[in-house]
C-alpha cells in the first residue's frame, strides 16, 4: 500500500467515529512477494532474477498466500503499483 494511500486511511480513521475494533487496509492489488520485486527491479532496468525460495521465513515467519493480505473487508488504497512506480524519486 502506497505511503499516501496510508496517510488517508489514518486521516479517515483519525477524524471518523469510534470503531471499538480493527481497520484493515491494503492496496488496490494483490501480488505475490517475489513478482512485486521482480516488477519493481523490471522498472529500474535491474537485470536480476528473482527467485521465490517457500521455505523463506519474513522475519521468522513462515508464510503461507494469505499471510499479508487482509482477511476480511479492507479499505482499499487508490494507488496501483505502476502508478507508484512512474512517480518521480525526490532528489536529496
Amino acid at each position: 500500500m502506497a505511503a499516501d494511500d496510508v496517510a488517508v486511511a489514518v486521516e479517515r480513521v483519525a477524524v471518523g467515529k469510534p470503531v471499538n475494533g480493527v481497520i484493515e487496509v491494503a492496496g488496490p492489488e494483490q501480488f505475490r512477494f517475489n513478482a512485486l520485486i521482480q516488477r519493481w527491479l523490471e522498472a529500474h532496468n535491474d537485470p536480476r532474477t528473482v527467485v521465490a525460495d517457500p521455505s523463506a521465513r519474513y522475519y521468522g515467519t513462515l508464510l503461507t498466500e494469505r499471510s499479508l493480505v487482509p482477511a476480511g473487508d479492507a479499505q482499499l488504497g487508490a494507488i496501483r503499483f505502476e502508478d507508484w512506480l512512474r512517480q518521480p524519486v525526490p532528489q536529496r
